[in-house]
């Protein structure tokens, strides 16, 4: 048997699920949850091969999630449409479950999913992928989901102050702590409002609002020097920006 948890907002597609999973010999239903951070707990303590994961949820979203799960089951995502996703879907193996669905498309999706989770395979990285492609290019990121120990941090962008790279992973700085996450320092500079947010150093992102002063460092080297108190580098390249922002 395959065992299966629903992370779905709306009750009457929880209900749908339930229906269909119910008629379907080969899945067990195990756990269910109607929001991001109850699925985050279920899918870890639980441990399921498959997930239904809504994408659209307030607090914590389906894409959200993923990144901070421990356990990583098999995941038929389901959407209402989307265009954005839905082109995301079409250049990835992940499955997805387009909302009405019917029994035959469910039984689809399912069999797919049963596939993956036999041979082991969790497309981990055709989830990252549709994350990334899923998001409106219109919209900027409103805040940054971090998993620290057994907590699940999340930063508005409105009280980010900067973001530092370290290697593989990035340092988020917020009004209430700095969180260390596995993300690359391009993805926010892509992902961040420019007219909020600057790149100043190949290893720094500030929040222009957050600078208190610029002062020299050595040559064609700067710091900034955050309300915080916080310093941060800043290149010849960064300085120029911070120039033209702050219009010195």
């Amino acid at each position: 048997m395959i065992s299966v948890i629903i992370v779905e907002d709306e009750a009457p597609a929880r209900d749908l699920l339930k229906a269909f999973i119910s008629k379907h010999s080969n899945l067990k239903l195990i756990g269910e949850a109607g929001d991001g951070f109850q699925g985050v707990k279920a899918i870890n303590e639980l441990k399921p091969d498959l997930i239904f994961l809504d994408i659209q949820m307030p607090k914590l979203n389906g894409f959200e999630m993923l990144e901070i799960i421990e356990h990583k089951p098999v995941i038929i995502f389901c959407t209402a449409y989307d265009e954005f996703a839905l082109k995301a879907f079409e250049h990835n193996t992940a499955d997805y479950l387009l909302k009405p669905f019917p029994l035959e498309r469910f039984n689809a999706a399912v069999e797919k999913a049963i596939s993956k989770v036999q041979s082991g395979t969790t497309d981990t990285e055709a989830y990252q992928n549709i994350a990334i492609q899923a998001s409106d290019p219109s919209k900027f990121l409103e805040r940054i989901v971090i998993r620290s120990g057994g907590a699940i941090h999340v930063v508005p962008a409105t009280e980010l102050e900067c973001i530092e790279a370290e290697d593989d992973y990035v340092m988020v700085y917020g009004t209430k702590g700095h969180y260390l996450k596995q993300q690359t320092l391009k993805y926010y500079e892509e992902h961040l409002d420019p007219g909020i947010f600057l790149r100043v150093h190949r290893s720094a992102i500030v929040k222009i609002d957050a600078v208190n002063r610029i002062e020299p460092y050595s040559k064609d080297a700067f710091i900034a020097i955050l309300k915080s108190g916080k310093k941060i580098p800043v290149s010849k390249a960064g300085y120029a920006r911070l120039k033209n922002v702050f219009d010195l």
